[in-house]
């Protein structure tokens, strides 16, 4: 991936050497040529498009304020529901990252998603102990941040 960067800077350099501007918007143009070049020729560069992470890395920001968004809205439910019925719990989540960066990533979304509080990672990295404000299904809450979060950030870090 550093490689095609690189190799997409110097193409927006060359543009504005070629183009006799040293401006940004020149620069700017010139790196967009290179990320349409490096698209087009990308069969010949043994790494994958790297503007593919780019857009995972979006999507996985997206996917982040959504459920931001959607847990704000189910803790303001129970909050103002005129009697607490809430199933507070600590739970196991077995998780398939491997690196400490994605463990880290998936421990800090969890914990910033309201109701949720990421407490410990185990000693061989492959559980994460969740504390869970309301969780009516233990399982239901293991595949939904399986299919959100955990899914997402090997999508962006593999």
């Amino acid at each position: 991936m550093p490689f095609q960067i690189v190799i997409n800077i110097f193409i927006a350099i060359m543009w504005m050497f070629l183009s006799e501007s040293y401006e940004f918007s020149t620069f700017f143009v010139g790196y967009l040529l290179g990320i349409g070049l490096l698209f087009v020729l990308q069969r010949f560069i043994p790494d994958s498009f790297y503007m593919r992470r780019v857009f995972k890395f979006i999507k996985l920001i997206l996917l982040f304020i959504r459920e931001l968004i959607l847990s704000n809205i189910d803790i303001v439910k129970l909050v103002y529901k005129p009697k607490l019925d809430i199933e507070p719990g600590i739970f196991t989540l077995p998780t398939e990252l491997k690196s400490n960066f994605e463990i880290t990533l998936l421990a800090n979304l969890i914990t910033l998603t309201p109701g949720t509080l990421s407490i410990a990672v185990s000693e061989d990295h492959t559980k994460i102990y969740i504390h869970a404000m309301d969780i009516p299904d233990v399982e239901q809450s293991i595949n939904d941040i399986k299919e959100t979060f955990e899914k997402a950030i090997m999508e962006v870090t593999r």
